[in-house]
């Protein structure tokens, strides 16, 4: 059987260079991510907070924390000392607990606004017109404590590829739209979130600057 190290390597070799790995590790014991660690990955995302205020500790300060799902409120302030982005942003009251929370801390706090782009009801995120009049409206000007840079958004889980690439489209259409708005972004706002273990080539493929794998760099999950 493979090792990590082996996983994330045949991984990396499928990425464009401009294209970033954020290999998630929930589920999945601190030494366990050590061993992506030790092969180089920087990057890591988690979405339970109990286990990543857990696991933190036992690992490498340089580590990038990615919290990639859903957050609720009351739970911001114990990531808020270390997270490094916050990549599910899908409500104006989440947003405002981080930058609260971060302004407590004294940092400001990486976040992308996630977008639901699927066709089906499961998946969070604000829609695509709510989004467009979120940076529209300057809304988000008053948020001093957070750095907004990019969207994320989550395709139907699905085997229908043309489906996939259409939400993934709708995605990156809004991202190129957002950032040609006079004054809604500044230059930080250059990340786009999309594509898991399953569609992270079609994501590429649609202009992903990031991507969330897994199960192929970790295998199945150690623990629930």
């Amino acid at each position: 059987m493979s090792t990590v190290a082996e996983r994330l390597e045949a991984i990396r070799r499928t990425l464009p260079k401009d294209v970033e790995l954020v290999a998630v590790s929930k589920f999945h014991p601190a030494e366990v991510v050590r061993e992506a660690y030790d092969a180089g990955q920087r990057l890591f995302g988690e979405s339970r907070v109990q286990e990543l205020v857990a696991k933190q500790p036992l690992l490498p300060n340089d580590i990038e924390w990615h919290f990639i799902g859903s957050l609720q409120t009351n739970k911001v302030k114990h990531l808020a000392p270390f997270i490094h982005t916050i990549q599910s942003i899908d409500s104006l009251k989440l947003l405002a607990e981080v930058d609260r929370a971060a302004e407590r801390v004294g940092r400001q706090i990486r976040v992308l606004i996630e977008v639901h782009i699927a066709e089906e009801d499961s998946k969070h995120g604000f829609s695509v017109d709510e989004c467009r009049k979120l940076f529209a409206d300057g809304a988000l000007s008053a948020y001093k404590h957070v750095k907004i840079a990019g969207l994320m958004g989550m395709a139907t889980f699905t085997d229908n590829t043309e489906q996939v690439r259409r939400e993934f489209d709708r995605l990156r259409a809004l991202f190129d739209e957002v950032r040609a708005m006079p004054d809604a972004v500044d230059s930080c706002f250059t990340e786009l979130s999309m594509g898991m273990s399953d569609d992270y080539p079609t994501a590429i493929e649609a202009g992903s600057t990031m991507v969330r794998v897994g199960a192929k760099i970790f295998g199945p999950r150690q623990y629930s």
